[in-house]
């Protein structure tokens, strides 16, 4: 099994014209996980903490388990799908103008108490001058 390590977290300013970051979370606990309730507050809070305006939101809850979420902000969206019986979820966090990415990525590693943690950034629409 390969083992991700968690890197520091950095998302540098750009001038492209949007940041599209990949989280992926492991080691979550499944209940967690199965919380719908508390994943769409989460998803929410944390664009909140990026300084987004949240727009709105919707979470759907499949049978057995697993949510898949978006949350519509002003500056473009969030979006979720976990899978609680393998203790992960896949985060995509894609954003135009000047939010503090960190400060929400941040914010759901600690909701989802996720044990491992991996991102990438990529820079969308990067303008040409």
């Amino acid at each position: 099994m390969m083992k991700t390590m968690a890197r520091p977290l950095h998302i540098p300013p750009t001038e492209a014209l949007g940041r599209h970051v990949l989280l992926e979370l492991y080691d979550c606990p499944a209940a967690v996980l199965k919380d719908g309730a508390m994943l769409e507050q989460s998803m929410c809070n944390a664009a909140d903490a990026m300084g987004a305006t949240v727009v709105s939101a919707h979470f759907h809850q499949f049978s057995p388990y697993g949510i898949s979420g978006v949350v519509i902000i002003q500056e473009s969206h969030l979006t979720l799908h976990t899978w609680p019986e393998y203790g992960y979820a896949a985060v995509d966090v894609f954003t135009c103008g000047d939010i503090d990415l960190e400060a929400g990525v941040n914010r759901l590693k600690e909701a989802m108490e996720a044990g491992r943690w991996d991102w990438k950034v990529y820079e969308r629409g990067k303008l040409m001058g």
